[in-house]
């Protein structure tokens, strides 16, 4: 059972696609995050910015600054995520793999959101039983640019819980450590060049396990 906490950094730097190309190959078993990976995991799907910032070339969009705000009245709209998907207003991205996959989500509301949108729990009481609901049997936990959801999760996992925290800033990844989680593995890089390898090497493995099997078919 592998979590993925993640933050908005995430689809910033480029990487929505492949964290949604890990949720369609069935390693994501759950996710963890708040109202802004979804707000701007929706821009990126509608409009292909991010923050008003051009995905791909990394260009300001014109009159950008507004494109997160549409994003989020686009939510309201419809009254939640999994509508937008059945309504066929969201078909892509992390949060439609998600739906359609039937993997867990849990979207944490802070006081300095923007929104939220409907789907997040702004009671944190209820979002931290929630987020202890997905974690239960967890293996594996990646930590993905997020310093306050990686610190939150942390303190809830026990020792025998593998972590990966990823994040291109040093110290965020030393506090996660200092702070008890003993067990994590560190590793400090841009999570936009990180997770597009990790999908590339696993794809390579799965293509290289189907031509071992096809080859053996053939021998026998």
């Amino acid at each position: 059972k592998i979590i993925v906490v993640s933050g908005p950094v995430l689809i910033h730097s480029g990487a929505a696609e492949a964290l949604a190309k890990l949720i369609r190959m069935g390693y994501v078993h759950g996710l963890l995050a708040g109202n802004a990976l979804a707000v701007h995991d929706i821009e990126n799907a509608l409009m292909g910015t991010s923050l008003g910032m051009h995905i791909i070339d990394g260009t300001l969009a014109i009159r950008g600054h507004r494109n997160h705000m549409q994003a989020i009245n686009e939510v309201f709209k419809t009254g939640s995520l999994k509508a937008m998907v059945k309504k066929r207003i969201l078909k892509s991205g992390v949060m439609y793999e998600c739906i359609t996959n039937d993997v867990p989500f849990v979207l944490a509301g802070s006081v300095r959101d923007d929104g939220p949108i409907p789907d997040v729990l702004t009671d944190i009481v209820e979002a931290q039983r929630q987020y202890k609901r997905v974690i239960k049997g967890a293996k594996i936990v990646l930590m993905l640019s997020t310093m306050l959801h990686s610190i939150a999760v942390g303190n809830m996992l026990p020792a025998t819980v593998k972590v990966i925290a990823v994040d291109i800033s040093q110290p965020v990844v030393t506090k996660l450590l200092d702070r008890g989680t003993t067990q994590a593995i560190g590793i400090v890089t841009d999570v936009g060049a990180f997770l597009p390898i990790v999908v590339q090497y696993l794809e390579h493995l799965i293509a290289k396990r189907k031509r071992h099997y096809q080859n053996k078919e053939e021998g026998e």
